[in-house]
């Protein structure tokens, strides 16, 4: 491992979290301009998932950051003009296409792994390779069945075939179609550019501690590491000729790093009032946003509902660099449904109204109805100013 040399700048807590903020688009006015896809270069990867409650969390993200920017807009914005593909980064992620040659460490290591959980039926991955060349796009049903029986897991072999070839990089998901993947060959999805595996691993690993370094504006090697989950033996590999530069931040008792662009200038400007998904990337690493924002944030949908404190989906509520509370939602025709409430105090109030009226334009809802909030005495002001944003 590389000798580091020490800290040259050092940072309070709260320099720390403003650069975090800006880094992560939240601090200074929105590149509108650039639009969805300014926002997932900016941030190197959008993570996907299943959940669906106001929207799903790749349309909550550009959101978060935009305003009322339309969903259809936001798919437009992934799937044309072959400028992104999903693969596996920090989980299942949608990744600027740009950054194609810079996971060829990661197929590779998938091409090599030894076991699997799931086994491939002899002749079924050659077969699949071959539907797709004849008759691509398609998902795993139009190749001729996603799974064996209703369970989650139990997948046929044609979706073990094209789950296996997706990560070993001859094929690519092109678009989700009813939140199906949709395959295609690389050979053909990919810009000619770009369809190679000829980076050897460091300077894919270089690349991407950079690219988490920027994105995360600074953050120690757990946070670095987690970005597009890597090793930590990984990141110590590389990050001393990564770009970024080592310092210290008061109160985090841990070496970090920072992108020195984000230290030239001082992060100004205004904050976003939002919701945000349970799987932005601001708030995605547990032990970074207590650290941060002295917010604990964990996504409950996965615990028993009597085990629930803050709710099946509970939205952190981000206004004035602050996570402020935290809102778990539901539809109900054309109202947006606060099922329960929790805010930082009474101070909090106009935030999180705002931010619960705003998100109810956005998915065409004119009404918002608060169920419970979680400190009695904080429900008057929360509704009064709900019904002063309604009005």
């Amino acid at each position: 491992m590389t000798t580091l040399p020490p800290p040259a700048t050092e940072l309070s807590a709260d320099e720390a979290r403003r650069l975090a903020l800006r880094a992560q688009g939240f601090l200074g006015a929105p590149d509108r301009r650039a639009g969805v896809r300014g926002v997932l270069r900016h941030l190197g990867a959008v993570q996907l998932d299943t959940i669906s409650v106001l929207a799903r969390s790749h349309e909550l993200v550009p959101y978060a950051r935009l305003g009322a920017v339309g969903r259809r807009t936001v798919d437009d914005a992934y799937w044309t003009d072959t400028h992104a593909f999903e693969y596996w980064s920090h989980a299942a992620c949608i990744l600027p296409i740009e950054e194609w040659p810079h996971f060829a460490f990661r197929r590779r290591a998938y091409r090599n792994r030894p076991h699997w959980n799931h086994h491939l039926p002899d002749g079924d991955y050659d077969r699949v390779v071959k539907q797709l060349r004849t008759e691509g796009p398609l998902t795993a049903t139009d190749l001729g069945g996603a799974k064996k029986t209703s369970e989650w897991w139990d997948w046929s072999g044609t979706k073990v075939a094209v789950e296996r070839a997706l990560m070993y990089g001859e094929v690519v998901c092109v678009e989700r179609r009813g939140w199906k993947r949709v395959y295609d060959l690389a050979e053909r999805a990919v810009p000619a550019a770009l369809l190679h595996d000829e980076l050897d691993d460091t300077e894919c690993l270089r690349r991407l501690v950079r690219l988490a370094g920027q994105s995360l504006g600074v953050g120690t090697r757990a946070d670095i590491a987690d970005y597009h989950r890597l090793k930590a033996e990984q990141v110590d590999a590389v990050i001393a000729d990564s770009g970024l530069v080592p310092v210290t931040v008061q109160g985090w008792g841990r070496p970090a790093w920072a992108d020195p662009a984000a230290l030239e200038t001082p992060p100004r400007g205004r904050h976003r009032t939002t919701l945000l998904s349970p799987f932005d990337s601001l708030i995605w690493e547990r032990a970074r946003t207590e650290r941060i924002f002295g917010f604990t944030h964990r996504l409950e949908a996965y615990v028993p509902k009597q085990k629930r404190v803050h709710g099946y989906f509970a939205m952190p509520v981000l206004a004035g660099g602050r996570l402020v509370g935290r809102v778990d939602p539901a539809r109900e025709g054309r109202t947006l449904v606060a099922k329960q409430v929790t805010l930082a105090g009474r101070k909090a109030a106009p935030a999180v109204a705002q931010a619960l009226v705003e998100a109810a334009s956005w998915v065409d809802c004119t009404d918002v109805r608060v169920e419970r909030v979680e400190t009695p005495e904080l429900r008057e002001p929360l509704t009064r100013e709900l019904a002063r944003l309604l009005a």
